[in-house]
């Protein structure tokens, strides 16, 4: 399998498969590939002729040099597992191939890159659209997928597809978990095994609002309330938010209707993580 770090040699294999009608699915990734990733790519190998993964550290979303620099990085394994998952090609270039010198365009998804993750980490949504539409052009993909656990990003990514008429169907896939309920992450890497076990409370501050809304809470500040109350039970967790909200607009919700969006991120240590989930009328 092919790693490409050029985009003259990336755009030549592209306009190949374009003049041979081969359907290409998407799956970009920052690397430090895990199984949320892999369940993205078989999905992809499931409904694609071919199958890019994209492999970079985006430089221009993180709003912490500390942040950037510990990102965990491995191309060489990420290309393996990618490549067992069903990956024909990784795309791995160089910040400066993306960001030679002179760059200035950048994307902005404005309302909805302002609250939760945007407020948090600011100019995040600005680094993520810009380096996803520069991606799809790139790439020219049929089918691109991203994973629901982030769920403000994943619906950042369809506005911009449909804004900007990107030929791109956005598949959104669901969160892979590990055995404890801890949504899979690059960074759960950085969390040592101890705040890696109390991390799992997460889900459980998550399934108790799904539980509430199901069994009619419709104040959405009382189930917001609520999560935090389990939230607090994880020793040394910080918690930066937790809210209800509608997943298209992203605005909390006083008064519950479904479909609703529960978002919460959390500090275990000095690793921010984020979960989230969607309960709908939908059984199961």
């Amino acid at each position: 399998m092919p790693i490409v770090r050029g985009l003259p040699r990336l755009k030549a294999i592209i306009g190949d498969l374009k003049k041979k009608g081969r359907t290409i699915g998407f799956v970009p990734t920052m690397g430090a590939l895990h199984e949320g990733h892999l369940s993205l790519i078989r999905q992809a190998a499931k409904e694609n002729d071919f199958v890019v993964v994209s492999v970079f550290v985006n430089p221009i979303q993180f709003d912490r040099e500390s942040d950037f620099s510990s990102y965990p990085r491995g191309l060489r394994s990420d290309a393996r597992r990618a490549a067992e998952a069903g990956c024909d090609l990784i795309f791995a270039p160089s910040a400066g191939a993306l960001y030679p010198p002179g760059f200035q365009t950048f994307v902005d998804v404005t309302r909805l890159s302002l609250p939760w993750e945007g407020r948090a980490r600011p100019g995040h949504f600005r680094g993520v659209a810009t380096v996803v539409a520069k991606l799809f052009n790139l790439v020219s993909p049929t089918r691109a997928y991203f994973g629901r656990k982030d769920a403000q990003q994943a619906r950042l990514v369809q506005q911009l597809i449909e804004d900007l008429h990107f030929p791109v169907i956005l598949r959104v896939r669901p969160t892979v978990r590990e055995s404890g309920g801890l949504a899979m992450s690059s960074r759960n890497s950085l969390l040592s095994p101890s705040e890696r076990r109390r991390a799992s409370g997460i889900f459980d501050a998550l399934q108790e609002g799904g539980r509430l809304i199901k069994c009619g809470q419709r104040r959405g500040e009382a189930i917001s309330r609520r999560m935090r109350v389990v939230l607090r039970r994880i020793p040394d967790v910080k918690i930066d938010y937790v809210a209800v909200v509608n997943p298209k607009t992203l605005e909390p919700l006083k008064t519950v209707r479904l479909p609703a969006a529960i978002l919460a991120a959390v500090w275990m240590g000095g690793v921010r993580l984020i979960d989230g989930c969607v309960v709908s009328t939908k059984k199961g």
